[in-house]
């Protein structure tokens, strides 16, 4: 299959990718070049995939298409895609964005990434990140800056910024991201994706660390899945999921499946009102219209419930946590106190204990996954000292934590997906929260959701005509 064929089979989703390249409509190596072929056309605005690996991708593609002349399937067998830089790959540089890593180049895979590659993956290239993960720009000294699909002018978010661009500029029909603060569902917000947050601990994060570091999993952090359909995201995550191979020893895993089959099946609780977290009227109203479109439906819809955790004690506790974590690794870090360290993990738990108790009333939570849509890059001040504009006025720039923490602190599963357009046509996000190891719950609730009331919508210098 060639020409434009093979470059509108580009936009389909993995499963529609897999499928051909199993029903031998098309090859991977085929697939493969006409992936590089767009890379190298449409990455010149964007900058996104900042690592290019294009003459191993055509090895494991001729191999690919070896083994799927013998018959054999696997969930990705063939897929070329991209993974987010700091994501580990073998032979590949992974420096977080840091200058201090600049020329350090990964032993071994992540596990995730074997994961992937085990499935029949084509790993392409690797994706922009900020400096330590730590923005929701992806700028960085190593790689430069990657734009909004949407709006050049515009951050695509962060860390996983170079992801959420490449997939919704067409150049990946699948990434691998990573998540503490947002990672994932930030930049899906802001470019118009999805992505999910796995449950903590749902798959493993070795080969996820800065470079040089190899210890126990890192508290909040996780990576997971993003693309263009929530499909591909179970797809994906049904690869990754599952102990890793420190824990895997004699143990056997399922996820749970989804406690309901229709919308109008669930019991759902909508909050578009963080106590710490200025949100655009336009996003607000974009989840509350959502709430009551489910309730036409049938949904059973609470606005608000004495079972919500108190949002501003619970993010008193998951701020120190975060700057604990971030902290490990980075150059010149200062080592936490033992015993508050452990004052704080008592106190999470006291938190999943009472998301515990609300995730017996409800299904699901739905929130807004970000409090503001793309902004203009930023190279002023030091983050600490920015501002985001929501509804005509200036903002903390880490005030927008709230929301994407709602979900970290508690560990729990949540799915963005995109929502609408604003009235400047940039994408608005929602995030779809569950009760622990309730992933499969997240992930096809936002996928009823995608059915119903539509999902991915090319930027628009990708739509035809």
């Amino acid at each position: 299959m060639t020409g434009t064929s093979t470059s509108d089979l580009l936009d389909k989703t993995s499963g529609a990718l897999v499928d051909a390249l199993a029903g031998r409509r098309i090859s991977s190596l085929e697939l493969t070049e006409a992936l590089i072929a767009r890379i190298e056309d449409r990455d010149r605005e964007i900058n996104a995939v900042v690592v290019r690996d294009f003459d191993r991708a055509r090895q494991a593609a001729r191999a690919a298409d070896a083994r799927l002349a013998r018959g054999e399937r696997l969930p990705l067998l063939g897929l070329p895609m991209t993974v987010k830089e700091s994501n580990q790959v073998e032979g590949l540089p992974s420096t977080w964005g840091a200058p201090a890593f600049s020329g350090w180049i990964a032993p071994e895979d992540a596990e995730a990434v074997q994961r992937l590659k085990a499935a029949g993956a084509v790993i392409v290239g690797l994706t922009n990140v900020p400096p330590m993960l730590a923005d929701w720009q992806s700028t960085n000294p190593v790689y430069g800056r990657t734009s909004n699909p949407w709006d050049p002018s515009r951050s695509p978010g962060g860390s996983s910024g170079g992801a959420a661009a490449a997939l919704a500029a067409g150049m990946t029909p699948l990434e691998l991201g990573s998540d503490i603060g947002g990672s994932i569902r930030v930049p899906s917000a802001l470019c118009g994706v999805f992505g999910h947050k796995p449950t903590y601990g749902l798959v493993p994060t070795r080969g996820h660390t800065p470079p040089g570091t190899d210890g126990v999993p890192v508290p909040l952090a996780v990576v997971g899945p993003m693309a263009r359909c929530t499909a591909d995201l179970e797809r994906a995550l049904g690869v990754l999921a599952g102990p890793g191979s420190d824990e895997a020893s004699g143990m056997a895993f399922t996820l749970a499946p989804a406690p309901r089959k229709a919308l109008a099946d669930y019991r759902v609780l909508v909050i578009t009102e963080h106590p710490l977290t200025p949100t655009d009227g336009e996003i607000a109203g974009a989840v509350d219209n959502l709430a009551r479109r489910l309730e036409a439906l049938g949904a059973a819809v609470s606005r608000s419930s004495d079972l919500l955790p108190d949002l501003s004690a619970q993010h008193a506790v998951y701020q120190p946590l975060l700057n604990i974590a971030i902290s490990r690794g980075a150059p010149g870090a200062t080592p936490p106190d033992a015993h508050a360290y452990m004052d704080l993990l008592d106190a999470q738990l006291a938190f999943r204990r009472r998301w515990a108790a609300l995730f017996e009333a409800f299904d699901v939570v739905i929130t807004p996954t970000f409090g503001v849509t793309a902004f203009p890059h930023e190279d002023g001040p030091e983050t600490y000292a920015r501002t985001l504009r929501v509804n005509g006025s200036d903002t903390p720039y880490y005030a927008q934590l709230g929301w994407p923490a709602v979900a970290l602190l508690p560990n729990l599963p949540a799915t963005a997906l995109p929502i609408g357009l604003s009235r400047q046509g940039l994408p608005m996000g929602a995030q779809v929260i569950g009760g622990w190891m309730q992933d499969l719950a997240t992930i096809r609730f936002a996928g009823l959701l995608e059915q119903e009331f539509g999902g991915f919508i090319p930027p628009p210098a990708r739509r035809p005509g």
